[in-house]
């Protein structure tokens, strides 16, 4: 496997911003500013980082935003955007890993800290107003260029520049881009969302919304993507 290192850090705590079109007050942790010392990151969250809604983001299984440096170049030459690290949100830019290299339940040793991947990054609007472009989220969506979390395993210090060292790959079949692709797949069938959902590293949040895809389609109902 190519060796993987931590190329950029980002922290930021929740703001309110006034932008968009309507323009409106919106508060929102998505800008997040690099970090060139050590950060301590915790079981929760990196030291100086935080969320705004914390129904959805954050929490023991979303500790830690992860976002390929490698989908850098494609997103500013798309968007026609110049794009810093950072921009997708993440507190994570990795070089040497993506969607379709990692799995859920990958353990990785970096620096003094040991972490966990727990699910993929589901895009919300925050992303599409933060980067002021509507369709961002579909886009994404469509792209799989998702990110991924990180839960923590064992708490210390990180930084820029750190090499990202598996140590364990419990679940090679669970790609985060194969995982994303039975979430929301409306084509998924049933055994591989079952299969999916328990999988016992996976997020509690997905595997609930997992088991009431399969629920759904057993009852011949509508599929909630929600959560």
């Amino acid at each position: 496997m190519e060796k993987a290192h931590i190329i950029s850090i980002q922290v930021g705590l929740p703001k309110w911003i006034r932008s968009g079109e309507p323009e409106k007050l919106w508060l929102s942790g998505i800008f997040k500013e690099p970090v060139k010392e050590p950060v301590w990151l915790g079981k929760t969250n990196l030291s100086g980082d935080g969320q705004a809604n914390l129904e959805v983001h954050g929490g023991p299984d979303k500790a830690v935003l992860a976002y390929a440096a490698c989908h850098y170049p494609f997103w500013s030459k798309e968007l026609g955007l110049d794009l810093s690290h950072g921009a997708f949100g993440e507190n994570f830019t990795i070089d040497g890993l993506n969607e379709k290299k990692i799995c859920i339940g990958d353990i990785y040793a970096v620096g003094e800290a040991v972490v966990q991947i727990t699910q993929p990054r589901q895009p919300c609007w925050k992303l599409s107003r933060r980067l002021g472009i509507k369709d961002l989220v579909a886009r994404v969506h469509i792209s799989g260029r998702t990110g991924w979390y990180f839960r923590v395993l064992k708490e210390g210090y990180v930084e820029k520049g750190l090499p990202i060292n598996l140590i364990e790959r419990p679940f090679p079949e669970w790609t985060i881009s194969s995982a994303y692709e039975v979430r929301f797949s409306p084509t998924a069938g049933l055994n591989s969302i079952l299969s999916l959902a328990n999988c016992p590293l996976l997020s509690q949040r997905w595997q609930t919304a997992l088991f009431n895809k399969a629920q759904s389609i057993k009852s011949g109902g509508k599929i909630n993507k929600g959560g």
